[in-house]
């Protein structure tokens, strides 16, 4: 038996909100979806008129429909927003080589200004090259270390105020679990801030999807016929994220509210005086953000470079002692060489 849209628009719905369990026609839903995040812009002030902003894009569901909902937004609303795409050639073959075609589709059809740049380029590694050095078991580690400063460095080249990211509700919740179950107390008071960063030498990041669910993005890019690419990374299937994404799937089943019940509850945690705080300063190597000296970017690179692509892995103790050990070792060659062209 049809049923009437629960908008009283008077059409028939053609669909069920997962985040709400309304039955809503097309239109209404998409009406519904735009307007909770033009909320979420305007109720968290995320840009302001005239700034200039870089879409993070991977030509995934999430980046595509950011993009097209932005430059929606933008023009109903008149933001006053320039906006371009940045993306990140990773160096994947078979996955970040296909997904970077659907983001200059993106550009053709939004009318937007791309940049991309590789990790080639910018650290003389790629992701194939990194996981033949060390295997499937860390190398989303070095992927988001390294991604997390490309996107810096980009937008520094490009000049913006801002990066938009796509990360989702779903995303956001995953990552609360996570950082729970690893007791990662410095990373879990600022995983559900919808803007990071911004000191003095740091680009901010938003994320205007925030309280969007992941099955009603997936909705809105097929309802409204969006071009994206939907191939998940080869060397995704290992990452401890999976499991994490796996149990709040199982979640839901039961409780469809608990994505947005975990994000509440993320945000109104509130830590001891005595936790102690990562200071961000500047990596006294390549002049980005960190938390660290030097930053995790550069352990990981001089790590690759050294041929010790576990350098970065673990306690930095540990990785000093690998280094002092690979010296000791080095010097001892010199030395042998030494006393053999003696002879």
């Amino acid at each position: 038996m049809p049923i009437d849209c629960k908008a009283k628009c008077g059409n028939r719905a053609t669909l069920k909100r997962p985040k709400t369990g309304d039955a809503l026609c097309k239109e209404c839903f998409f009406a519904a979806f735009e307007a909770e995040i033009h909320h979420t812009i305007t109720s968290s002030n995320l840009f302001r008129r005239g700034e200039k902003i870089a879409v993070a894009a991977s030509g995934g569901k999430d980046s595509t429909v950011l993009a097209h909902v932005l430059k929606l937004l933008n023009e109903r609303h008149d933001y006053g927003l320039d906006l371009v795409l940045l993306s990140i050639d990773e160096g994947i073959t078979g996955y970040r080589d296909d997904s970077l075609e659907t983001v200059k589709q993106n550009r053709d059809d939004y009318q937007m200004p791309l940049k991309i740049l590789s990790y080639e380029e910018l650290y003389g590694w790629t992701m194939d090259r990194i996981v033949a050095q060390i295997g499937r078991s860390n190398n989303c580690t070095f992927c988001g270390v390294f991604r997390r400063q490309a996107l810096d460095r980009g937008a520094k080249l490009l000049g913006v105020d801002s990066i938009a990211t796509g990360h989702n509700a779903d995303d956001i919740a995953e990552t609360v679990l996570m950082n729970i179950l690893r007791g990662d107390t410095a990373r879990l008071r600022r995983c559900t801030d919808i803007r990071t960063g911004g000191g003095e030498d740091s680009i901010p990041r938003v994320k205007p999807l925030k309280y969007s669910y992941e099955k009603e993005i997936v909705m809105y890019a097929h309802y409204k016929k969006l071009v994206y690419f939907s191939t998940e990374c080869v060397f995704a299937p290992n990452a401890y994220r999976g499991h994490a994404r796996a149990f709040l799937k199982d979640l839901e089943k039961v409780r469809p509210s608990v994505i947005m019940d975990i994000i509440y509850s993320g945000e109104q945690l509130r830590f001891k005086d005595t936790v102690k705080k990562p200071v961000c300063g500047t990596c006294e190597r390549c002049g980005f953000v960190s938390s660290q000296q030097p930053c995790k970017a550069c352990v990981l690179l001089e790590g690759l470079n050294r041929g010790l692509p576990k350098l970065g892995i673990g306690k930095k103790s540990k990785g000093d002692r690998m280094i002092a050990q690979q010296d000791r070792e080095l010097a001892l060659r010199e030395r042998a060489n030494l006393v053999k062209n003696d002879f």
